[in-house]
């Protein structure tokens, strides 16, 4: 009897009624986001059948698996630099740094120390974990920071009243903000086993390993992502600090040169 859930209308209908409940709630409840919850849905159904198509044929050639990884990297950056920026700008794509560096030291210690069997069905699910980590760090650190110094703009100006560098003066205000983003990844990893039982132990469970084999890969996913996350969260504080990474029509931290007082500079000349 196979594990999953039987292919055919009635789960069509099933997760269509979810969704609507989902979307409906989301309106009625006027959080703004009814007609993204429908979106998404929507989206990932796509997606996920298109995946499911593509997967047999990608897991049978490296190549094709390395190019499905690198393709989930550009997606996630896109994700995250939209999501941080509110568009598509230049600044936008330097979300890169974050999540390659979180992800490509992790996932490449994992395959050296053959914890993870360098095989395509075993690298392409944990890169695809480990990237969504990474991705979901990078935007919600950037979104808080930006918020941050939107909202506490006076005690941003205040560090630089009293000498601080930009950068410095930045990282007072967004930093606490930003290090909630590691809250998803750190609750996770504090009830796994007691609350939830995650994606990957269910999946390597499902696929016929013992409890103990469930366990230790999802002891590495979770850690890993512990690490990847950390990273991916310095890395995108110092983008935002360094004025790297702002909001679309708004100056970054420590540029002057549109400051609503420079007029005024020049007729002091």
């Amino acid at each position: 009897m196979s594990a999953g859930p039987a292919v055919g209308p009635l789960l069509a209908i099933v997760l269509g009624s979810l969704a609507v409940v989902a979307a409906g709630l989301a309106r009625l409840g006027r959080l703004g986001l009814g007609r993204d919850m429908a979106v998404v849905a929507v989206r990932a159904a796509v997606q996920l059948s298109a995946v499911s198509a593509l997967i047999a044929a990608v897991l049978r050639d490296a190549g094709y698996t390395a190019a499905f990884i690198a393709g989930m990297v550009v997606i996630a950056v896109v994700t995250a630099g939209r999501r941080i920026t509110g568009a598509l700008r230049a600044g936008a794509w330097t979300t890169a740094l974050p999540i390659v560096a979180g992800v490509a030291p992790v996932l490449a210690l994992l395959l050296a120390s053959r914890l993870v069997p360098f095989r395509t069905v075993s690298v392409l699910p944990i890169a695809g974990i480990f990237i969504g980590g990474a991705m979901s760090a990078t935007g919600l650190t950037g979104r808080r920071a930006l918020d941050e110094l939107a909202t506490r703009r006076g005690e941003y100006e205040g560090g630089l009243a009293l000498g601080l560098m930009p950068r410095d003066a930045a990282m007072e205000v967004c930093r606490p903000a930003a290090a909630l983003a590691l809250f998803p990844v750190l609750d996770q990893t504090r009830t796994v086993g007691l609350v939830t039982l995650p994606g990957a132990f269910v999946g390597v469970l499902l696929g016929g390993a013992d409890p103990a084999q469930a366990g230790a890969t999802q002891l590495l996913v979770l850690i890993g992502l512990l690490a990847i996350e950390v990273v991916a969260v310095l890395i995108t504080l110092e983008l935002v600090a360094a004025g790297v990474l702002t909001r679309a029509g708004r100056r970054p931290p420590g540029d002057r040169s549109r400051r609503r007082w420079r007029p005024r500079s020049r007729a002091a000349r």
